[in-house]
């Protein structure tokens, strides 16, 4: 199967809000309902259509298995055929199955103008297969194929929970972004108090309270745009859960600590994509086989037994046909030849696909390992950033409140702090996330 590289990069709306200034706006009325992401993963799992398609890809190749189960059964006909004619040759051969024959019918007169003669039949023939190999290799390659589709449908599954994982994982930055809003539109909010009221006193100009509330502005907008995301994450968590469309999901907080537990090194070579394209060489060599078993001669039996008569429904006359039958294809313009060929290059397509599979798999898993450790340091960073940035705000606000700064420094300096605090958010997204890709990279065969 093609891997998958992870999208790390977030929404362009949590890349602009990290350079404005938050402030607040009510978000949609409608309730949410609350989902944890085990639930999310056991939902797409038993309801999504993609899913769902590729079991019935596993439904399909085991019904095909099955199909050839024809080569161990009888095969029965039943057939009733109402015949007339005028044909010297039919007119008697009519007469000897319906075992009427007479000495009259020796007439020469009559053996040459017999006129109208009606023959009805009832034949029941039966056909059993007794050997032939070149079936039976192609029935134990079915069987492989049924096994290379489960592990298909395996590998969807698992790459299946990685973007629900995600999904949410989006879903929680979308809350984390907005909860950072709400925070700092009440900053925002205090400070036009403040500064509104030292416009009334005097102490300020009207210039600087326009311009509290001109940030104000910018950021409700801002926030409505960020319960519109909330949205659309939402219905992408419904569309792969498989679930009604229109319903906002609330989420757990992402964990405050990040997962540091040990990271494998390598990929496993019984992952499900991997074990796949095994059961794929394994169908190829019995195909193989197949083409070669062709040159050996095929045993069959056969058997019919049959009634006739001269009218409708009537069954006077019985007779019964049976035989073994060898066949034994001796040469077909070297198109057998020539197909194993065919066969034996797409056998070694599929092992070099393999290989190449797996090289770049352990590549992208060393990649996926450096950015983890990336991460991981892009969080211890942002929080010391947070940190100073909510420090340096307090330092403004108090020096503001004594009239030593404007209001400029002090809008600055939330939008400073507002901004690391998304884009702590954004660190941890970015860890989660590629851990996530880190155990769809390394996840066995079950």
């Amino acid at each position: 199967m093609p891997n998958y590289p992870p999208q790390f990069l977030v929404k362009s709306f949590f890349i602009f809000l990290l350079a404005i200034a938050p402030v607040s706006v009510l978000r949609t009325q409608q309730p949410a309902r609350y989902l944890t992401a085990e639930e999310a993963i056991d939902s797409a799992l038993a309801h999504n259509r993609d899913l769902g398609l590729a079991r019935l890809d596993e439904k399909i190749a085991a019904a095909k298995h099955r199909e050839m189960n024809a080569i161990f059964l009888p095969q029965a006909d039943l057939s009733y055929t109402a015949l007339t004619s005028n044909n010297p040759l039919n007119a008697l051969g009519f007469k000897l199955q319906q075992q009427t024959v007479k000495q009259s019918d020796f007439n020469p007169a009559l053996l040459n103008d017999p006129g109208n003669t009606a023959d009805f039949s009832t034949r029941l023939q039966v056909k059993q297969p007794l050997l032939n190999m070149d079936l039976l290799y192609i029935r134990r390659a079915l069987a492989v194929q049924t096994s290379l589709y489960e592990l298909k449908t395996q590998r969807s599954a698992e790459y299946l929970a990685f973007e629900v994982k995600k999904a949410y994982q989006q879903l929680q930055l979308a809350y984390e972004a907005e909860a950072v809003l709400k925070e700092a539109v009440k900053m925002a909010n205090a400070l036009y108090v403040f500064t509104n009221n030292r416009v009334k006193e005097g102490l300020l100009q009207q210039s600087d309270a326009l311009q509290v509330k001109v940030r104000i502005s910018t950021v409700e907008t801002q926030l409505a745009e960020a319960g519109s995301d909330i949205r659309n994450a939402s219905d992408y968590l419904g569309l792969l859960m498989g679930t009604s469309y229109g319903i906002i999901y609330s989420v757990a907080p992402p964990s405050k600590e990040p997962d540091t537990g040990p990271v494998a090194g390598l990929i496993p070579a019984d992952r499900a994509d991997f074990a796949a394209l095994k059961k794929a060489l394994e169908s190829a060599d019995l195909m193989i086989e197949s083409s070669r078993k062709s040159f050996l001669p095929k045993v069959n039996a056969f058997a019919s037994w049959q009634l006739n008569d001269n009218s409708p429904f009537g069954f006077a006359a019985g007779s019964y046909f049976a035989g073994l039958q060898i066949t034994w294809d001796l040469f077909r313009g070297n198109s057998t030849k020539n197909k194993i060929i065919t066969q034996q290059a797409e056998r070694s397509k599929l092992a070099a696909q393999l290989q190449s599979q797996q090289e770049q798999s352990q590549l992208e898993l060393n990649k996926t390992r450096r950015r983890l450790a990336d991460a991981l340091y892009m969080i211890t960073q942002q929080q010391v950033a947070v940190e100073n940035a909510a420090e340096a705000l307090r330092i403004l606000q108090d020096r503001y409140e004594q009239g030593l700064v404007n209001s400029t420094d002090v809008l600055q300096a939330q939008t400073q702090l507002s901004r690391q605090q998304l884009g702590k958010a954004q660190a941890v997204f970015i860890y989660n996330s590629t851990l996530a890709y880190l155990q769809f990279l390394t996840s066995s065969k079950k």
